[in-house]
């Protein structure tokens, strides 16, 4: 078995990757992460919702890394450049998937810091997430120094929408100007 590696995912390797991060997202799905889309989600669904991928980083709007063993998708983080005129300072950490067989390695910590660094290399100081309150994720980025801004009660359902009462999700931030 190969050590694994992290790329950027650029508009010409993407293809390379799609089946890969598909299987990645369905795999996050089935165990239970609260990443916008319920249990039923399948193949069809995670490849409409990559056309959105796909084309923000054709835009640049949108930066995206993998990390492959073998050349098999085993984690990924996006980052989401704001666009806005009054917030080029800021974007968003989104989708940190880590393959459950791949778990407590330090692939999120890895993707986390190649991120932050992207984030600083595009004069964003400021990064921002959500997050399961509670979750093994929220402790993930208390670990990463993020700071919890609050919470919002019943935001979201969990995947297999049977819990009785939404959880909350937590708003945690970084301010990357503290570590420049």
């Amino acid at each position: 078995m190969n050590a694994a590696q992290l790329r950027r995912v650029n508009a010409e390797s993407f293809a390379h990757y799609r089946e890969g991060l598909i299987e990645l997202l369905l795999d996050a799905v089935r165990h239970g992460a609260s990443v916008g889309f319920m249990a039923d989600f399948d193949a069809a669904q995670a490849r409409d919702y990559l056309r959105g991928v796909q084309a923000s980083i054709e835009d640049a709007s949108l930066l995206l890394w993998v990390v492959v063993r073998d050349e098999h998708v085993i984690a990924s983080v996006q980052l989401a450049l704001c666009q806005k005129a009054n917030g080029l300072n800021r974007a968003e950490v989104q989708k940190l998937l880590v393959h459950s067989n791949a778990r407590r390695h330090g692939l999120g910590q890895q993707l986390m810091s190649t991120l932050e660094l992207a984030a600083r290399q595009h004069q964003r100081g400021l990064l921002y997430l959500d997050t399961e309150a509670g979750s093994p994720a929220e402790a993930f980025y208390q670990s990463l120094r993020y700071t919890k801004i609050g919470e919002l009660p019943d935001y979201c359902q969990s995947p297999d929408g049977a819990t009785a009462r939404p959880p909350s999700t937590t708003r945690p931030w970084g301010n990357l100007h503290d570590s420049w």
